[in-house]
């Protein structure tokens, strides 16, 4: 489950289970604890969340801008994802020093590779505001201006959080915007990469296994973050030392049994469980569809000149990465929202709804209109649904050539200013110059006028007439439809399809130039077309908007016994449930736990995706597993219920005691429905084993160096009392701080 991300509630009469639901660390105590304790957590909520002394929050970082980590030594050692450090390992890459290929091993601080951009965001402290906004707001107000207040508030209450202080903090809003918290983070700007598995391990399955189980991927990466002297979050540079995390989590190498508490904490993305029928039914039938259409033709374009050209593939890499991911996703949502029936059971919600409001004259005054509304709002998107994921997909994030001409509408706009200024100018020009230096770094241009002629193409033939760029469609007559041409036509004559030709422009910028530019010109009358549509969906977007506000409220109301949890917004939450199997389909069963047999048997040396490093081969055959074997075997990966989407890529899985048994990365192929409705006999997290990791640390890299900064949790637990409830660590064990 890689990181980016797009959209999970079953919002049916019962209390959420205990495996279902991404709960505010803040609210553990009050709703969650005593589940917990039954469930088997050894800890205090206080151990889990603390303001004012170090808990597993301090431990738990957001990786970069879509993943999480965490903490796992004194030293500022992290853990994540492989897929979620691809893109720095990627930039570090190149034929000579193919680290996508053969991996990376720092072997001392002095080898570790900074990634300039990527940061480490910590927790500081999540505070309720809701009455504080919700105080002045009122039912007289359009959503327009419902919308324009909480933003005003919201940036009050941040500023106020952050004065004084290097902190940085977001109002965040629950419920459909009927709830609001703050949180407070601190951010940490020199992230260096510590070690990789080359890609044969730390992306095995690729594509194929993407989303699948039985798993066998040791998708993990390490980094470490740097402070100043005293330290506080800097800037890289070569006098920062490593940083000393309020806690970090000791690493358990004593495994699981089948029933085990498992709990997660991370960020996760986003999620639409409160989602409408009339929502699941355009995902469905228009929406998944067309993301899946526009970005098979993509990784189609970009899979034959990646396996043409080593150079083009180490390049291409993270980028064919980051598409493919989501592309699978969507399909894989369509058929499991088909299969499991999910938009009849969200029109079987919306009927006992609308029999509840009904019932009584004040409830219907209230919330009477709330599914009118969103029916509505959805008859309206369902006229631009093509052109919107059109613009996005095959414009915004087709050919590279129209998102670098877009990156310079900031200096189009001074340059034409009345009075432009050139200190701005000049601010603009040298952050311009890092952009295109990056840009070119991982670019391949034969690549790019593929793209470009598709992308057109596409636009070109499934968006309705009346919704695209009249500018564009004359272009294309001019071309008599050959989208070749036209693309071939972009190149030859655009600053943007070389870097001379950009950095010339910059060293000499002319808004004469700018203008004429044919990537930049039809880049920006795509985006004023869309502006234009998007206007028209203005009052679809304020019926909507109440709609799902007095929908959400409304259904809280309606069950006021149940816990309710809130779709994830990329704000720290944690989930418990177990480690379990799960049964498929008819006459299939699936164990919770893999073994480095499957990788032996999944081998293919023909298949870059199944190929398997000849050292890894070795200490199989000689069962050289060290103290990370389990009777003779090496697990590799397992599941468990715990609720988790896009974002969570990376997060620790905890046991009871608040020790790390693995890192999540992925979820199962037949819960893909999973974030707009929860399956419980069917949806697992699917997650790397720590010893797995240690194994490939320790053994197959010869990384002692790491192994030796780690806590290792102790073997012996001593098992309370059955009539004993267990609310902190055993005697004589410690949170590792």
């Amino acid at each position: 489950m890689k990181r980016i991300l797009i959209l999970v509630f079953v919002l049916a009469t019962t209390f959420a289970r205990a495996d279902e639901g991404m709960w505010l660390p803040l609210l553990i105590e009050r709703l969650n604890y005593v589940d917990m304790q039954k469930e088997g957590l050894k800890l205090t909520a206080e151990e889990i969340y603390s303001v004012n002394h170090s808990s597993l929050k301090d431990a738990i970082i957001q990786f970069g801008n879509g993943c999480t980590g965490e903490m796992i030594s004194s030293q500022g050692l992290l853990l994540t994802n492989h897929h979620c450090g691809y893109g720095s390992i990627q930039s570090h890459s190149t034929i000579d020093h193919d680290y996508l290929t053969d991996g990376f091993w720092a072997m001392s601080l002095d080898e570790e590779l900074p990634n300039e951009g990527l940061t480490a965001r910590f927790l500081v402290r999540i505070e309720d505001v809701s009455q504080t906004i919700l105080d002045q707001l009122n039912d007289q107000m359009t959503e327009s201006e419902r919308n324009a207040k909480i933003s005003e508030i919201s940036r009050s209450i941040q500023n106020d959080a952050t004065k004084g202080t290097s902190y940085d903090a977001r109002v965040a809003s629950f419920f459909n915007g009927n709830e609001f918290y703050l949180f407070v983070y601190e951010v940490f700007r020199d992230v260096r990469l510590v070690g990789a598995p080359p890609s044969s391990i730390g992306k095995f399955g690729a594509d194929t296994d993407n989303w699948m189980w039985p798993r066998h991927t040791g998708d993990f990466s390490m980094f470490r973050i740097y402070t100043d002297a005293n330290g506080n979050p800097a800037d890289y540079s070569k006098d920062n030392i490593p940083m000393k995390p309020k806690h970090h989590l000791p690493v358990s190498l004593n495994g699981y049994e089948k029933g085990d508490f498992a709990m997660i904490m991370g960020y996760p993305g986003s999620t639409d469980r409160y989602l409408t029928s009339w929502g699941v039914s355009l995902a469905i039938e228009t929406s998944n569809p067309t993301i899946v259409k526009i970005r098979e033709k993509k990784l189609a374009i970009m899979r034959q000149d990646m396996d043409a050209n080593r150079e083009v593939g180490i390049k291409y890499a993270s980028k064919y990465a980051g598409i493919s991911n989501y592309w699978k996703y969507f399909i894989g949502q369509t058929r499991g929202l088909k299969r499991l029936k999910v938009l009849e059971d969200k029109q079987k919600i919306e009927a006992d709804f609308t029999q509840w409001v009904n019932t009584d004259p004040g409830r219907k005054a209230k919330y009477g209109n709330a599914l009118s509304d969103i029916e509505s709002a959805y008859k309206v998107f369902g006229e631009y649904t093509l052109q919107r994921w059109y613009f996005i997909e095959s414009i915004v994030r087709g050919a590279e050539i129209m998102t670098l001409a877009q990156s310079f509408s900031s200096l189009g706009s001074e340059l034409k200013a009345d009075d432009p200024s050139d200190d701005k100018i000049a601010r603009l020009i040298e952050n311009l110059n890092k952009s295109v230096e990056k840009h070119f770094k991982n670019y391949n241009a034969p690549t790019d006028i593929k793209l470009l002629e598709a992308m057109l193409q596409m636009y070109y033939e499934n968006v309705p007439v009346n919704q695209q760029p009249e500018a564009f469609r004359s272009q294309v007559a001019k071309f008599k439809g050959d989208f070749h041409k036209l693309a071939s036509y972009f190149f030859a004559k655009s600053i943007f399809a070389e870097q001379a030709r950009v950095n010339a422009f910059l060293a000499k910028p002319s808004l004469k130039v700018l203008e004429k530019d044919p990537a930049y010109s039809l880049m920006k009358t795509m985006i004023e077309t869309y502006r234009e549509n998007q206007k028209k969906m203005e009052e679809a977007n304020d019926l909507v908007d109440r709609g799902n506000r007095l929908f959400v409220a409304g259904l809280r109301e309606m069950h006021p016994d149940q816990k309710f949890y809130p779709n994830a917004n990329s704000t720290m939450r944690l989930t418990y449930g177990k480690i379990l199997d799960y049964i498929p389909a008819d006459a299939v069963h699936y164990n919770y736990y893999t073994t480095m047999k499957g990788i032996m048997e999944k081998e293919d040396p023909s298949n870059w995706e199944f190929v398997v490093p000849a050292r890894l081969k070795e200490l199989y055959e000689k069962k050289d597993f060290g103290r990370y074997g389990m009777n003779g075997e090496m697990p590799v990966a397992f599941l468990s219920t715990t609720d988790i989407t896009g974002g969570n890529s990376g997060s620790p899985v905890l046991n009871g005691y608040g020790e790390l048994i693995g890192i999540a990365f992925d979820g199962n192929w037949e819960a893909m429905s999973g974030d707009i409705a929860f399956e419980p006999d069917l949806q697992r997290t699917i997650s790397v084993d720590i010893r797995y990791v240690m194994f490939i640390v320790d053994k197959y890299a010869g990384a002692t160096n790491i192994i030796k900064e780690l806590t290792i949790a102790p073997k012996i637990r001593v098992k309370p009392d059955a009539e004993v409830k267990a609310v902190s660590a055993p005697a004589g064990v410690e949170l590792t701080h």
